[in-house]
């Protein structure tokens, strides 16, 4: 089976994709910032490599790391020390890097809201996330014309309760609703084995939570 390389593994999604992938026994590679704590990733048997993923340099070492061929998850999100999002900045270097590497799929998390979801915001929506969603857009518009194989995830509110198995994938670009956390982590874990996912790009929340 091939590696995944997971860029925000540390706390969150990431980590759960990491936990349910190495109970499968899957390798594991994962970007960790120096100031992050590796230790719940190498509890679990993760490789981690040292580096920022703002950084060019260590988003390469991460893929050298990995290798050709292997599968990228990134639920990167946050302030850049410029003001910036990481979200938009650190995936450009992400993006840019593949092109090397040639990966089966880049899965990139987002959020509702993005892309063709815009027109579908509330007002409050919109003064609370416009800008991050806005940056998350424009890394969706870069993975999309790369010419790389990918899977976009756009999760609802996120909830950091246990995992209802509730957690399902929308086309529908007016979905709202919220999803656990573990449960994203689930369907994110389960799209990279999905070849049906390929190239498509989702809303991802709890059927009992959406609307």
């Amino acid at each position: 089976m091939s590696a995944t390389l997971i860029f925000g593994a540390t706390r969150g999604a990431g980590l759960e994709v990491a936990r349910i992938l190495r109970e499968r026994d899957r390798r594991v590679i994962a970007l960790v910032r120096p100031t992050s704590d590796e230790t719940p990733l190498v509890s679990l048997g993760v490789e981690c490599v040292m580096g920022d993923a703002l950084s060019s340099h260590d988003v390469r070492k991460a893929f050298r790391k990995l290798g050709e061929g292997g599968r990228i998850v990134s639920t990167l999100s946050g302030l850049a020390p410029d003001g910036g999002y990481t979200d938009e900045l650190g995936n450009r270097l992400i993006i840019e890097a593949a092109h090397d590497y040639l990966p089966e799929r880049i899965v990139l998390v987002t959020s509702i809201g993005c892309g063709e979801m815009a027109s579908h915001r509330s007002a409050r929506a919109i003064e609370a996330f416009g800008q991050v969603v806005d940056a998350k857009t424009r890394a969706e518009d870069n993975l999309r014309a790369s010419g790389l194989p990918f899977t976009i995830l756009r999760p609802g509110g996120l909830k950091s309760e246990p995992a209802t198995g509730r957690g399902i994938l929308s086309t529908d670009p007016a979905m709202h609703g919220f999803i656990h956390r573990a449960d994203l982590a689930k369907l994110i874990a389960a799209v990279l084995d999905d070849a049906a996912t390929m190239d498509g790009i989702y809303a991802v929340v709890d059927l009992d939570q959406a609307r």
